[in-house]
């Protein structure tokens, strides 16, 4: 395959390169593009969340996650990398009979996508002084800039009649640009050592994103997302849990004509303060797809993508000038998964925010994980 070609249009203009100056070309022609039509009406793999891709990132949220935050401004920057893959259930294998061909066409393609993402997402945060519904109202908005370098590689293979074809595609793409804004709003409400929070956030499609590249940074569509979540934690004696979970409703891709379906997600992190300072222990995801997405070839849908998550994590508070600092790393090993990529992630993120008074628990801006 030509180095560079990755559309439709371009494929299609290689394999009939490839075939045009061969023997039963009527035949091989019918072959060509009864090839195409399986590698062009994918992805290749299965479009559960299009393209494996959704708008909620598992593991967004983690430990103190509803804990109260000291009024005023805070910033987190986090740099979120992944390393996916996918074949099997995750990638088009499955015999077709195309009923218009005679004779008829059987085939099967196999598949395999991996992505490296890598991407760091600046998230100012302004908590306000004055009650909100009796807790504490917040507002957040993510800006991002990344890299997502994709391969795939996929092998059709079938007849048209007595005549046997097997082609092959090797694509690579490595883009990269800003990605999509998305705005939060929380509100938090403590009552000793129980937290209890409410959000909403949404996906605005601002990144970029082009329905014929093979790897894209936005994900092309406009979602909105809301949910609750608790945080246990005793000062006393450093013990700390927090869970959050949502749902995420997706609106069309209007340059596919896609639209996934409503997705269920449930963060949670576990803890212990062995210090006032320091703390560690494990985090993890439930992500499963509700309902399925619509858009999609018949033959191939319908699909509902799954994926469960758990890893170590380590946290530090520390004092910086009159403000509090506290950084975080967290890992997760994905498993169990079903029409997604999985692989696994890493999340590091650093936060400044107004430091709590001293009798006061410890302040965590709402994007510190």
């Amino acid at each position: 395959m030509r180095a560079g070609c990755r559309t439709a249009r371009c494929i299609a203009a290689e394999i009939y390169r490839r075939f045009s100056g061969r023997k039963r070309f009527r035949y091989n022609l019918f072959a060509a593009s009864f090839a195409l039509a399986v590698i062009a009406s994918g992805p290749i793999i299965a479009r559960a969340d299009e393209d494996g891709v959704s708008f909620w990132i598992p593991g967004f949220f983690g430990s103190l996650a509803a804990t109260p935050q000291q009024p005023g401004w805070s910033f987190a920057a986090i740099n979120y990398y992944t390393n996916v893959s996918a074949s099997g259930n995750a990638a088009v294998s499955r015999e077709i009979t195309i009923g218009q061909f005679n004779p008829a066409v059987n085939a099967s393609v196999s598949a395999n996508v991996a992505a490296k993402v890598d991407v760091g997402i600046f998230a100012p945060t302004y908590v306000f002084a004055t009650p909100f519904l009796g807790g504490q109202a917040s507002a957040s908005l993510l800006m991002m800039y990344g890299n997502n370098d994709t391969s795939l590689n996929a092998t059709a293979t079938g007849t048209v009649g007595p005549v046997p074809f097997t082609r092959t595609i090797a694509l690579e793409q490595d883009t990269s640009g800003m990605g999509d804004l998305v705005p939060q709003f929380a509100v938090r409400w403590n009552a000793g050592v129980n937290n209890f929070m409410a959000y909403i956030t949404g996906d605005i499609p601002a990144g970029l994103y082009n329905s014929s590249n093979l790897a894209n940074i936005g994900i092309g569509h406009g979602a909105i997302d809301g949910g609750v979540g608790y945080t246990y934690f005793d000062q006393k004696t450093g013990h700390e849990f927090s869970a959050v979970t949502g749902l995420t409703g997706n609106f069309e891709n209007t340059s596919t004509g896609y639209t996934n379906g409503i997705d269920w997600h449930l963060d949670w992190g576990a803890s212990q303060f062995l210090t006032k300072q320091l703390q560690v222990g494990l985090v993890g995801y439930f992500y499963d797809q509700l309902t399925p997405d619509s858009g999609c070839a018949p033959i191939l849908c319908p699909f509902e993508s799954r994926v469960i998550g758990v890893g170590p994590q380590i946290g530090y508070l520390f004092p910086v000038g009159d403000m509090q600092g506290y950084v975080n790393l967290k890992g997760y090993g994905e498993f169990d998964s079903d029409d997604r990529p999985d692989g696994w992630n890493v999340w590091l993120t650093f936060s400044l925010s107004p430091k709590a008074p001293e009798a006061s628990s410890p302040s965590k801006p709402l994007l510190t994980k």
